[in-house]
């Protein structure tokens, strides 16, 4: 068993060298190394009591919390594959991941527990059993996650030699991702990868064992799992973690913890640098400001940089987690550019022949090594659509500067970011096409002042028919996640279409000749 591939071993050897360091705070509570070492062992011994083995799915759906951290890191210890579901997602699509990803286990937050019932997996085939973290009075059928785990405290998981890592390329993790054909897709990421994306960030970030790291984001998602708190875990740091993002909040605990690491989305920064300058607190115990996960425009950067965030980029996908990152100086220097590749990664902008382009020619970025993911699971159709010869193919457009600064151009792969958010137009197509009024629609991201991108549906009524734009928006209701909703509706008469069919969709949004035949926009609907 590979122990040094394995994050739980990580917390074990940290809980050996430093066990009162804290590892983490959390609405005003410590926990030491010690103590979540602890914690893991105890949910490693339960999730065996139940028949949990090497291989077997466990999906978690909470808000930020330690139990989370807990759960995450027990099942890497017994070799089972943690499966984190976005808790935005609506039942219909949280019953698609589940009925795809098959955990043996279901772990969620008392605050769905009205949900996971709606979905009637109760007594289903395969078994799947369900859990509530957070101490709520559940029904017989679903076990209390606080409870079960506190009757194995002072004991150790039974290990044999089948558990835990026995090769670095074993599946560590599945997380599910959207995808052009708006179904979404589960990326198989390894220990290795793990382990190979805690090394980006630590020089990405100049971690240390004294640093204290901020999480808003959803520890759901890459950026808070994998680019802050498994990177942190790896140092022996300290994390914050937050159940959800408060502009006043953060600026409390940056001042008053001398937070030292930072990320967040543009949607965050936006929020911070618009707190009124006597509202904000001292933050200048910050040593790194991250930002990524979506489109940052030079003037963002520059009214960060006057709110006392001097901040780095990165970009990156869940595939490949941190994938381009640019100093600060570079940001600034360097308008629009995502960065360089970074040092774990072998990087390269090839055409459609597969050929590597020139300095200043636009290609499709390519990403071979450690960092990227092993597989789609239980999809090898996609798996070789994106993994060719070695490399992976992102589906981003981009050029590159005789610098070696990359510039995203255009996503190959239809796709825009809302508040940090994945939201793939195809998916939102295939609900929207259901409705009976609905001959053809097309989805795209336009720019938005606070979420950076949402949607927009340009849709042909069938047969000339009415159709209300807001009923039209909520037919997406028990099928969408609320940010995945076009934020408004252009009605059409025809698209632009390419000689083979393909809308044309920026011509959708750059010419008023698609627009309804009554010359009016649709009224927007507001879900800030």
């Amino acid at each position: 068993m590979i122990k040094s591939m394995n994050i739980a071993w990580w917390v074990q050897r940290w809980s050996e060298l430093h066990p009162n360091k804290t590892a983490i705070l959390f609405e005003g509570s410590k926990i030491s190394y010690s103590e979540l070492h602890q914690r893991a062992n105890r949910a490693s011994c339960w999730l065996q009591s139940l028949g949990i083995e090497k291989g077997d799915r466990v999906a978690a759906m909470m808000k930020n919390c330690p139990e989370f951290i807990g759960l995450y890191l027990a099942c890497a210890r017994l070799g089972a594959i943690f499966v984190p579901l976005n808790f935005r997602l609506t039942g219909q699509e949280l019953e698609y991941i589940l009925k795809h990803s098959q955990p043996r286990l279901f772990v969620f937050g008392k605050e769905y527990i009205e949900t996971v019932r709606a979905l009637n997996f109760i007594g289903g085939r395969p078994h799947m059993l369900l859990a509530c973290a957070g101490g709520y009075q559940v029904k017989s059928e679903i076990m209390d996650y606080t409870a079960e785990t506190r009757l194995f405290n002072g004991q150790e998981p039974f290990l044999t030699k089948s558990l835990g890592p026995a090769d670095p390329e074993e599946p560590h993790v599945i997380m599910y991702t959207s995808g052009t054909t708006g179904l979404p897709k589960g990326a198989v990421l390894s220990h290795r990868k793990t382990l190979f994306n805690c090394l980006n960030a630590d020089i990405f970030f100049k971690l240390h064992f004294d640093d204290i790291m901020l999480i808003t984001l959803p520890l759901f998602h890459s950026g808070g799992l994998f680019i802050q708190a498994t990177p942190v875990i790896y140092k022996g740091g300290t994390m914050i973690i937050h159940p959800k993002f408060d502009p006043a909040k953060t600026y409390e605990d940056i001042e008053r913890f001398k937070v030292t690491k930072f990320l967040g989305v543009p949607t965050v920064y936006r929020s911070l640098v618009q707190v009124k300058p006597e509202e904000r607190r001292d933050i200048s115990s910050l040593k790194v400001s991250a930002i990524g996960g979506e489109k940052v425009s030079p003037e963002l950067l520059v009214m960060c940089k006057k709110a006392g965030f001097r901040v780095r980029q990165i970009m990156g996908q869940t595939e490949t987690s941190i994938l381009f990152w640019a100093s600060e100086e570079d940001s600034i220097r360097k308008p629009g550019t995502v960065g360089r590749p970074v040092f774990h990664a072998e990087v390269n902008l090839v055409d459609r022949e597969g050929r590597s382009v020139k300095a200043e020619e636009i290609g499709e970025i390519i990403v071979r090594g450690s960092i990227m993911m092993k597989e789609y699971w239980q999809n090898p159709v996609k798996t070789e659509e994106t993994i060719r010869n070695g490399w992976l193919h992102t589906g981003d457009l981009a050029r590159v500067d005789e610098e070696g600064f990359f510039y995203l151009v255009d996503r190959a792969r239809d796709m825009y970011i809302s508040g940090g958010e994945n939201v793939y137009p195809a998916e939102v197509e295939r609900i929207l096409r259901e409705h009976p009024n609905v001959e053809d629609v097309a989805v795209v991201g336009v720019p938005d002042e606070k979420w950076g991108e949402v949607g927009r549906a340009f849709v042909i009524p069938k047969n000339g028919r009415e159709i209300s734009p807001s009923k039209l928006l909520a037919y997406c209701e028990g099928c969408l996640a609320r940010y995945k909703w076009p934020r408004d509706v252009v009605f059409c008469e025809e698209f632009p279409r390419t000689t083979l069919g393909k809308v044309r969709k920026m011509m959708l949004v750059n010419e008023s000749l698609f627009y309804s035949r009554k010359g009016a926009k649709a009224q927007r609907k507001n879900y800030d």
